[in-house]
């Protein structure tokens, strides 16, 4: 049922939480208007991402060993990660809080709140799809994580613990099993030792999913200004006034409404740190490469996670998306030879044969991390603005969820589910590692596979 008389609400960012932001907002009855720098939507982090929607392979980066894992990453010719200093202090403190969380208690917290809003994100998206008909080259498929070493496997019975505590359909499979969920892999056979399956995953080209959906928004009335860079928010002290933006001529003019919403991924810190809010996203890099499939049967038919080299090859329709790697290098957009390397080397050591590798299309993008994982939805202690960013590898995972409780909580409504832990006061009291509900205040400082 939509309700009507809701209010204007202005949406800062066009990537796919933007877009899903617009539409949950319209769909509850707002004016809506969304404004980004870019000519249309899912031109930037939402472009070339992994394709995974995976609720049960929601889990943080910060985990018990991780510290030392990484230091043998940074070694490691295929390394998942990669750090490049800056001379930006960010860069240093976001580390220190991510490494802050990499503790069993903080992990069982984290990953408990990024499964609560992935498993209610995957219900909204069935009821979207089945509402609007939307096709974005989808399959419900699931998602093999998979292990090239016993050890690996073994040390997956944490995961393994919280998914049943979450009720959450898993199957632990052998070499065969992998092969029988996967046939592609056959070839492969003697790299793989097993794997955890995750029936619910699903899959889908995130670009194409985000510009159906704002066909659809058009549809309901929604506005937007593209090739409008956002400058400063402007403040009251109490509420936002309005938003300055300059648009590709230089023209220059301020927009308002009666809500705002920031969905700006990466760059969201920068428009909150006048305002004296510290927002802990920081932009870590990903890569992917695209290639059509070249035969059926070596070509993957869903989503496998490679937990050796942390890359995911995703099939579409006709094509085969491989993304993977971090790093940490600021807001730095050029591809670098040696990650697109491991890409290229993990899908063909899978797949070999599988794709076309002399039609290669290579991609880079910021994802906005926060140091626990968790993204950020919810009040500011500004009333009428509100936050949707900071889903790191997950935010096609968690969109359509995080904008249905963004309504919710923009509408003053009871959320459909409970969002302790995902607004930006668990980082504004004592222990950003535990739950720590929002109460408006005066702004506090502090501060990470697609």
């Amino acid at each position: 049922m939509q309700h009507v008389n809701q209010g204007h609400s202005l949406i800062l960012g066009s990537g796919i939480i933007g877009i899903t932001s617009a539409w949950y907002l319209a769909k509850a009855g707002h004016q809506v208007t969304v404004v980004d720098r870019q000519p249309g939507p899912a031109q930037e982090t939402s472009f070339a991402n992994a394709g995974m929607i995976s609720p049960g392979y929601s889990a943080p980066w910060a985990a018990p060993g991780v510290p030392l894992k990484a230091i043998k990453w940074l070694l490691s010719r295929h390394a998942p990660l990669a750090i490049r200093p800056t001379a930006d202090l960010s860069q240093y403190r976001w580390m220190l809080q991510m490494l802050r969380n990499c503790t069993a208690d903080r992990y069982a917290i984290n990953k408990e709140r990024m499964m609560r809003l992935a498993d209610h994100s995957r219900q909204c998206l069935i009821a979207l799809r089945s509402e609007t008909g939307i096709n974005y080259e989808q399959r419900q498929r699931g998602t093999l994580q998979l292990f090239r070493t016993r050890k690996q496997r073994d040390a997956a019975a944490q995961d393994i613990t919280v998914l049943q505590q979450l009720g959450v359909p898993f199957e632990l499979l052998d070499q065969d099993g992998c092969i029988r969920a996967e046939p592609g892999l056959a070839s492969s056979r003697d790299k793989i030792f097993g794997g955890l399956r995750l029936p619910l995953d699903e899959t889908g080209d995130c670009q194409l999913f985000t510009k159906e959906l704002e066909a659809r928004c058009r549809a309901l009335g929604v506005a937007f200004r593209y090739g409008c860079r956002i400058d400063t928010l402007n403040s009251d002290g109490n509420r936002i006034t309005g938003v300055n933006i300059i648009e590709r001529d230089g023209g220059t003019e301020t927009l308002t409404a009666d809500n705002y919403v920031l969905a700006l991924g990466s760059y969201s810190p920068e428009l909150l740190q006048p305002l004296g809010i510290n927002l802990p996203v920081y932009p870590v890099k990903g890569y992917s490469l695209t290639v059509p499939v070249q035969d059926q049967n070596r070509a993957p038919v869903s989503t496998i996670m490679d937990e050796t080299y942390k890359v995911a090859i995703t099939r579409f329709d006709d094509r085969i998306r491989v993304g993977g790697t971090a790093e940490l290098a600021g807001f730095d957009l050029r591809l670098r030879s040696k990650p697109l390397a491991t890409l290229r080397m993990v899908v063909n050591d899978l797949f070999p044969g599988g794709g076309d590798n002399n039609d290669t299309r290579y991609w880079a993008g910021l994802r906005p991390m926060t140091p626990d994982g968790t993204p950020v939805v919810g009040a500011t202690a500004l009333k009428n603005l509100f936050l949707n960013t900071g889903h790191g590898t997950l935010g096609w995972t968690m969109s359509c969820g995080s904008a249905q409780l963004l309504s919710d909580i923009v509408d003053g409504q009871r959320p459909a589910i409970s969002t302790d832990g995902f607004d930006i006061g668990r980082y504004t009291g004592p222990d950003p590692g535990s739950a720590h509900p929002y109460r408006p205040q005066a702004p506090a400082a502090g501060f990470y596979h697609s």
